[in-house]
C-alpha cells in the first residue's frame, strides 16, 4: 500500500511539473495597439484623408491555433487591447480594403511574442484602407 501511495504522489508531481501554460487567456500580460485608416480617391491612387480607425474589428490568434480566438472593436481613437494573456506567441490582424484581392480585403498581420507574465506589448500601428 505504501508503494502505491508513493507511486501516485510521484505521478502527480510529474503531472503538475509538466503542465506548461500555452498562449491564451488567463495570465496578466496584455497586447495593445492602434488602427489608422486611410481614405483613397475614386481612382484609388491618392490618399484624400486619414484618421483613427474607429469601430474596426481586430482579431487575435493564440499560438498556432486555426482561425481567430477573440476579436475586439477599436474605440473612437482606433485603440484596441487584449488583456489577461499568458506568455507565448500571438498573431494580431485587421482587414484592409484591397481591390486586387478576390474578396476585396486582406489581413494586415502583426506577430507578437509575450516574454514575461505581466508584460504589456504595444503592437506596431496597423494601417488599413477604407473601402470606398
Amino acid at each position: 500500500m505504501k508503494s502505491f501511495i508513493t507511486i501516485m504522489i510521484a505521478a502527480l508531481a510529474l503531472l503538475v511539473s509538466s503542465c506548461k501554460k500555452e498562449a491564451g487567456v488567463g495570465g496578466d500580460a496584455e497586447i495593445k495597439g492602434t488602427v489608422w485608416t486611410y481614405q483613397l480617391n475614386g481612382s484609388l491612387t491618392d490618399t484624400v484623408a486619414d484618421y483613427a480607425g474607429a469601430d474596426v474589428y481586430v482579431y487575435i490568434v493564440y499560438g498556432d491555433n486555426t482561425g481567430f480566438d477573440k476579436r475586439v472593436k477599436t474605440d473612437y481613437n482606433g485603440d484596441f487591447r487584449f488583456s489577461y494573456l499568458y506568455p507565448g506567441d500571438y498573431t494580431i490582424y485587421a482587414y484592409t480594403f484591397n481591390p486586387q484581392s478576390v474578396p476585396g480585403q486582406e489581413p494586415v498581420i502583426r506577430k507578437i511574442t509575450i516574454e514575461s507574465r505581466d508584460e504589456v506589448v504595444e503592437v506596431e500601428r496597423i494601417n488599413i484602407v477604407a473601402e470606398p
